[in-house]
């Protein structure tokens, strides 16, 4: 919303094909030219399947990967908080395709976009009312082995095989997993919300395989 990836022509009234096909992109186009000089790329406004070209998602996709690599966010962590901190300009081809696809898959995966939120790796195994009562925290926490755990949101219901590293996972100052139940307290899930956590929770326990990956790139 406020850095879009492409900007869109000024509309009255309903947008037309037309219009979306002549969205600009939203890059500083002397940084690009680098970029694609430096990698021996060409560059494209959208995305081709012509070889050796790139395109404003690919940039994007680089720059995702680069914000979830440990080592970069150790190293620039104070920039991180107070301002916007330095990203590398990627070293060659290899490591920018490299990025780019690890980046691709978080983004689609944090928009629940990708095929692989569905494939749960929790469970909801007792049927009831759905209501959250209980206050989300330590004490509705239940470590069933050294990996996973079961989250009890009333005395009879609870989410089972959540993987401890994904309830514990942190995005900027809070817990994902903890937080949406947390807000959701006094609130009857329906199917739909119980499913949705569900796929949180394959989405924190990917991001958090991926960031291992990336971290065996050497960014800079």
């Amino acid at each position: 919303y406020v850095c879009p990836l492409y900007s869109y022509p000024a509309k009255n009234g309903q947008q037309t094909i037309e219009e979306t096909a002549n969205r600009t992109p939203n890059l500083n186009q002397e940084i690009v030219k680098e970029i694609a000089d430096k990698l021996g790329l060409t560059y494209t406004n959208e995305k081709e399947t012509t070889e050796n070209t790139f395109a404003p998602i690919d940039i994007l996709d680089y720059i995702y990967a680069v914000l979830h690599s440990p080592t970069y966010r150790e190293k620039y962590k104070e920039f991180l908080k107070i301002d916007f901190p330095k990203i590398p300009y990627p070293k060659d081809q290899t490591t920018f395709w490299k990025l780019v696809k690890l980046g691709g898959e978080i983004r689609q995966i944090h928009l629940l976009e990708s095929p692989t939120v569905e494939d749960y790796i929790t469970s909801y195994p007792k049927d009831g009312e759905n209501n959250i009562t209980t206050k989300i925290g330590k004490k509705d926490w239940e470590l069933t082995s050294d990996k996973t755990g079961r989250i009890w949101i009333n005395e009879d219901q609870y989410f089972d095989n959540i993987p401890l590293v994904a309830w514990e996972f942190y995005i900027g100052g809070y817990q994902p997993a903890q937080k949406w139940l947390k807000d959701r307290k006094e609130r009857i899930l329906e199917v739909d919300d119980i499913l949705y956590y569900q796929k949180i929770i394959v989405s924190l326990s990917e991001t958090d395989r991926l960031m291992k990956e990336i971290e065996k790139i050497k960014i800079d």
